[in-house]
C-alpha cells in the first residue's frame, strides 16, 4: 500500500474514529475466562431477608468499598451492598485481550454505565463489584508525598496500606522499544530525572505499575476481598440502595440508622445498624453515586431537594459542589516503523502541572472482521474530531460505521497524551430524577480556569519536543511537525481536530475542541465541606463517605491506587477507634 493512500485513510480514520489512545492494552492472544475466587460471603440480593442488622453497612463495592469492607470484617459484622454484578467470569473485564469492550456495552446489565456531562463529554461510571478498577486502563501509581501531607493522612499507615493493596493487584509492566523511545524523549525534553520503575509519585520521568499481571489478567479491588473474614462479611450483588434512613428526635442531630435497597427483581429490603455508638453507615458509591445518594436521602441543598419533593433531613448546600474531571488531550504520531502494543507505562511528571503518558499499537478483536479501537473509540463515546457539544448519537454511529472500512496500516503508530493536574476548574452535580439508577446531571467546566488551559498548552509543547527528539526519531516522519499534525492541509492528516472556518487553530483551541475524559472525575462530598477529616458527614451522626468524591484534587497521575489505599487506611483507623471505645466501656 502506498504511503499516500495510508495517509488518506489516516485522515478518514481520525475524522471519524476519534482517539484510539488506550487500545494498546489489547492483544490478539486470548487468555481464557478467569472464574475468580469462590467468595462464600457473596450472594445475589434476591436472597437477602426483608430486614437484617449489621455493625457496618457499606454502600458501594467499588475501588474503596472492597478494601474497606475486607478490613472492617475482622472485628465487626459488615454488609457490603453493590448495585452491579460480579466481575469474575466476564472476559470483557478480566482479559487484557478484551480491554475496552465493557465500556462499549450499553445494555442494562453492563458493568459500565455511560453518562454525558453537561459539557458534552461522554464518560462512564462503574456498575460492578470492584468499581472503576474493573474498567480502567490499569495504570497504578501512588499519590505524591505532598498530597498525603495535605490530606492530613498518617504517612506510615498510608505506606502500609499501599503495600497491603500492592501484594494483590500491582505488577511491573514490560517496556519495549516504543515506550522506551517515549521515556528517552521525555528525558531529552527536560522532564528529569529518570526515576526508574516505581509506584511512587516523583517529579521527572518514570515507569509505573499496572493491575494487569504477566498473563494479561486484570486484578481489581474485588480481589482485595480475599483479605476478608468470611464470617464477618455479607456481600450482596445487584443491590441498589434507594435511601439512607435517619432518626430525627427533637433538636438532636440526625442519626443514620439504616438503608432501603432493592434487589435485581425489584423487591424492597431494609438493613439496619445494630445498637452501638460506633456502628455506622459508610457511603462508597463513587464521585457521582455518593453525592447523588446523600441528596436522595435528604442531605443536600434544601431548595434543590424540595424541587424534587425530597424531605430535607439536613440543608447542606455543598453536597454536589466541587465536581472536577481532569481534562485529557492527545496527539497521534504515525510511525514509519512497526510499534509494539503497549499500555500506559511511562509517565512524565512535569514541574508545571501536566502529566505526559503514552500508548501504542493497533487493536482488534479476536474476529479480524470486527475492528475495535479500544477504550478511546466512538464505541465508547470518544470522538475528539467533533467538539464536545456535537458528539451526538448520530455522529457516534457514523464514526462506528466508518471504522469498518479502515486498513490496519493506518494505525501504525501511537499516542502521546497530556492530562492536566488537579484540575483547578470545578463544576457541580444535581439530581435529574429520584431514581438512584438514573444518572445525575453533572457539569465539570473543563478549562474554565485559565491555568488549566495553560497547563494543557504547556503539555502539548512537551509532547512536541518528545516527537522531535533524537530518541523518538525511529517512530516519526521527519517532515511531520506538530503544527502539521494539528492542522488540516491538502497533503497531511488532520490529528483529531475540529475545523473552524477562517480561523487558524491555536493550541488553546485544540485543547478545548479535543478534550476528553480520562475517567478521573472526583468531588461532590469534599473534605472540609461535606465531610470532616475523618470522612464523617458534617451535621449528622453515624454516617461517613469514603471514596473519590471526597477529593479536592485527583491524587497522583492516576487515582485508583490511592482510592484503594484509602479504603484500607480508613478501615484500619475505624477498627482502632472501635477497639479503643470497647476498652473504655
Amino acid at each position: 500500500m502506498g504511503f499516500g493512500l495510508i495517509y488518506k485513510r489516516l485522515i478518514f480514520c481520525v475524522a471519524f474514529a476519534g482517539i484510539l489512545l488506550f487500545h494498546g492494552f489489547c492483544s490478539s492472544d486470548h487468555q481464557g475466562t478467569y472464574a475468580g475466587p469462590k467468595y462464600t460471603f457473596m450472594h445475589q440480593a434476591t436472597s437477602a431477608p426483608a430486614i437484617s442488622y449489621y455493625d457496618y453497612i457499606i454502600i458501594g463495592g467499588g475501588t474503596a468499598g472492597c478494601p474497606l469492607a475486607a478490613t472492617l470484617s475482622h472485628n465487626a459484622t459488615v454488609l457490603l451492598l453493590e448495585r452491579g454484578g460480579s466481575p469474575y467470569g466476564n472476559p470483557n473485564i478480566t482479559d487484557l485481550s478484551a480491554f475496552g469492550r465493557a465500556l462499549s456495552d450499553l445494555s442494562p446489565s453492563s458493568p459500565s454505565q455511560r453518562f454525558i456531562s453537561e459539557d458534552g463529554v461522554i464518560s462512564a461510571r462503574a456498575r460492578v463489584l470492584g468499581g472503576g478498577s474493573c474498567l480502567n486502563a490499569g495504570f497504578y501509581s501512588r499519590a505524591a508525598t505532598k498530597y498525603v501531607d495535605g490530606a492530613g493522612w498518617e504517612g506510615r499507615l498510608v505506606n502500609e496500606s499501599y503495600r497491603w493493596v500492592e501484594k494483590v493487584v500491582a505488577f511491573e509492566p514490560p517496556m519495549k522499544q516504543w515506550q522506551s523511545a517515549v521515556k528517552n524523549g521525555l528525558l531529552e525534553s527536560g522532564v528529569n530525572p529518570y526515576n526508574g520503575f516505581t509506584y511512587d509519585h516523583m517529579p521527572g520521568t518514570k515507569l509505573g505499575g499496572t493491575i494487569f499481571d504477566p498473563e494479561g489478567r486484570r486484578h481489581t479491588a474485588a480481589d482485595l476481598l480475599k483479605y476478608a473474614n468470611p464470617k464477618g462479611l455479607t456481600l450482596l450483588l445487584n443491590a441498589s440502595v434507594h435511601k439512607i434512613l435517619f432518626r430525627i428526635k427533637g433538636k438532636k442531630r440526625p442519626l443514620a440508622h439504616g438503608v432501603v435497597f432493592r434487589d435485581g427483581s425489584g423487591n424492597k429490603h431494609r438493613a439496619y445498624l445494630k445498637r452501638g455508638s460506633k456502628n455506622e453507615i459508610i457511603v462508597s458509591a463513587g464521585a457521582l453515586g455518593s453525592p447523588q445518594l446523600l441528596m436522595l436521602s435528604g442531605v443536600g441543598p434544601s431548595d434543590h431537594l424540595k424541587a424534587h419533593k425530597i424531605g430535607v433531613v439536613l440543608d447542606q448546600p455543598l453536597v454536589g459542589q466541587g465536581m472536577s474531571d481532569n481534562p485529557m488531550n492527545a496527539i497521534f504520531i504515525p510511525s514509519p516503523n512497526p510499534v509494539e502494543i503497549s499500555l500506559i507505562q511511562v509517565v512524565g511528571i512535569t514541574h508545571f502541572g501536566s502529566y505526559i503518558e503514552a500508548a501504542s499499537g493497533e487493536s482488534f478483536t479476536d474476529n479480524p472482521t470486527q475492528k475495535d479501537f479500544g477504550m478511546f473509540s466512538p464505541k465508547i463515546g470518544q470522538l475528539s474530531k467533533v467538539p464536545p457539544k456535537q458528539r451526538t448519537p448520530k455522529a457516534l454511529a457514523q464514526a462506528i460505521e466508518s471504522m469498518k472500512a479502515l486498513d490496519p496500516a493506518v494505525f501504525r503508530g501511537g499516542f502521546i497524551l497530556e492530562k492536566v493536574m488537579g484540575p483547578i476548574s470545578t463544576g457541580h452535580l444535581e439530581l435529574k430524577t429520584k431514581n438512584p439508577n438514573d444518572n445525575p446531571s453533572v457539569t465539570f467546566n473543563y478549562f474554565k480556569e485559565p491555568q488549566d488551559l495553560q497547563r494543557c498548552v504547556q503539555g502539548l509543547k512537551v509532547i512536541e519536543t518528545v516527537i522531535e527528539s533524537k530518541a523518538f526519531s525511529k517512530f516519526r516522519y521527519d517532515y511531520l511537525s506538530l503544527p502539521t499534525l494539528l492542522n488540516m492541509t491538502a497533503n497531511a492528516p488532520v490529528n483529531l481536530l475540529p475545523k473552524h472556518a477562517n480561523v487558524s487553530t491555536s493550541l488553546e483551541q485544540f485543547c478545548k475542541d479535543t478534550v476528553m475524559t480520562i475517567w478521573h472525575y472526583h468531588g461532590g462530598c469534599q473534605v472540609g465541606k461535606v465531610v470532616d477529616s475523618d470522612y464523617r458527614v458534617l451535621g449528622v451522626d453515624a454516617l461517613r463517605v469514603i471514596d473519590g468524591s471526597t477529593f479536592n484534587y485527583s491524587p497522583g497521575t492516576n487515582p485508583q491506587a490511592t482510592v484503594m489505599m484509602l479504603g484500607r487506611y480508613m478501615g484500619v483507623k475505624i477498627l482502632k477507634e472501635r477497639l479503643e471505645s470497647n476498652k473504655s466501656n
